[in-house]
């Protein structure tokens, strides 16, 4: 099984790129806080594709958070005679964890009041 999960910070704007094929993409890194040490941090290099990556440029910024789940991809290639090898995350899934609407956005005030309030005596645990 290939499966990754994180939580980070972007370390830079993400920006939308178009494969030769057409197809839409955003490489990026984040910024992962280790959990014994919250002085250092892993730089994490991900790629996204298609509606994904859009999404991501569209309302990410450097300095957001995002939760990311996806999948571990080592791949190499030749730059002067020599072999070089990427590591990267290819995102599946994402989350916004502190998204902001920008100050071009109206404010629509939407409350999260939809689900009815639960019963703790209904549930059978």
């Amino acid at each position: 099984m290939n499966l990754v999960t994180l939580m980070g910070r972007l370390t830079r704007d993400p920006e939308l790129k178009y494969s030769q094929s057409g197809k839409a993409f955003t490489k990026f890194s984040i910024a992962v806080t280790r959990e014994f040490n919250r002085d250092e941090a892993d730089f994490i290099n991900c790629i996204a594709w298609d509606k994904r990556a859009e999404t991501i440029c569209e309302y990410l910024r450097k300095g957001r958070r995002i939760a990311l789940q996806g999948r571990l991809s080592v791949r190499n290639y030749e730059k002067d005679g020599e072999t070089k090898w990427i590591t990267e995350v290819i995102v599946d899934k994402f989350d916004f964890i502190d998204y902001q609407k920008s100050d071009t956005e109206e404010n629509d005030n939407y409350e999260h009041n939809d689900a009815p309030e639960s019963d703790p005596e209904e549930f059978p645990f």
